[in-house]
């Protein structure tokens, strides 16, 4: 997993079916995608496997912002859409929906949206991560939608349009009482997971190091899996577990309604505590395609698909109230 990026953690059983469709699912022209487009209606949400509230969202192409797009974009009359999520996929970022063939999430919805602002028609082409900016590099892909943060390093290669907050969580049995608004102080005495090797871990153990310094002790706990983790969690024997937001919001939806309820306690920004950290639409620099894109965006914003589109995925807490090219990225000292 890049260093760039939140390690999202899967159960065993979840990248088991996932990898079994996913490397099959290298390029297509958009039929598999979750959601069958008619004329002004994008269908979000589609064969989730009860991630997401399958919606229809009403949108409609705006000519003023298509006619911001490149002429070659315009030509091709299709937005490829860049996607890195082989070889098991990300719930609920993009993955293999419940019908075992259709790529569904919330990245390549949003794109399918945008797509349909511009008059395009959206065309996924998934790839591994790596592969997924060499896509772009070459033009092979107009866009990357795949939960790419902004960072001052990769701004020397491409631009941004940011649609979405890069947040951590904390995720609590839901009977728990207690809250995270962003003060570590209220970690201690408790014990709390995370991924070894990931940048949740290094914000945690910044925490802990902390709390030492005052006398109190917060414990970090470590298992292999998710599912150890979810077990461990529900028989008390941790109090929280720390990972990145989007992958909390999948496992509390799972849950709800269950014996093993869980809920999102708070969140925090992936970029630390100077700076909210961003997910952004990612282009070539200087490609022409970064401000279309951002209008577009802004359009959804204002018009109310963009928080249909978060709420129909349950990440409705990661919303920004406007798209900005190029805002502050992680910096390199911190990448």
């Amino acid at each position: 997993m890049p260093r760039f990026r939140s390690r999202l953690v899967l159960s065993v059983a979840a990248v088991t079916t996932l990898s079994l469709g996913l490397a099959a699912c290298g390029s297509d022209d958009g039929s598999s995608s979750a959601g069958a487009e008619s004329k002004g209606t994008v269908v979000v949400g589609a064969v989730s496997n009860g991630a997401a509230k399958q919606t229809e969202i009403k949108v409609s192409q705006v000519d003023s912002i298509r006619a911001e797009l490149p002429k070659d974009v315009l030509d091709s009359k299709q937005l490829v859409i860049g996607l890195g999520l082989l070889p098991a996929g990300s719930a609920p970022l993009g993955y293999l929906g419940s019908d075992q063939k259709t790529l569904t999430g919330s990245e390549p919805d949003l794109g399918r949206l945008i797509a349909a602002v511009l008059g395009l028609k959206p065309v996924l082409d998934n790839a591994t991560w790596d592969n997924l900016f060499v896509g772009i590099d070459s033009g092979k892909t107009d866009v990357g939608f795949s939960n790419i943060t902004d960072t001052e390093q990769r701004k020397e290669k491409y631009d941004f349009a940011s649609y979405r907050q890069d947040n951590l969580g904390l995720e609590v049995r839901k009977a728990e009482t207690w809250n995270f608004t962003g003060d570590y102080h209220v970690l201690a005495g408790k014990t709390v997971a995370v991924g070894s090797g990931t940048n949740q871990e290094k914000i945690l153990l910044k925490w802990q190091s902390q709390l030492q310094a005052e006398g109190k002790k917060l414990t970090v706990k470590y298992f292999q899996d998710a599912n150890s983790t979810y077990l461990a969690l529900n028989s008390n024997k941790i109090d929280a577990y720390f990972a990145p937001n989007p992958s909390i919001s999948y496992h509390v939806t799972k849950t709800a309604g269950s014996p093993l309820a869980t809920r999102d306690a708070g969140t925090y920004s992936g970029a630390g505590s100077q700076l909210q950290g961003l997910i952004c639409a990612t282009v070539k620099k200087d490609n022409g395609l970064v401000k279309p894109l951002a209008d577009a965006l802004n359009y959804l914003i204002k018009n109310g698909q963009y928080k249909e589109w978060l709420a129909a995925w349950n990440l409705s807490n990661e919303a920004v109230p406007t798209s900005e090219i190029n805002p502050p990225g992680l910096p390199v000292t911190n990448s």
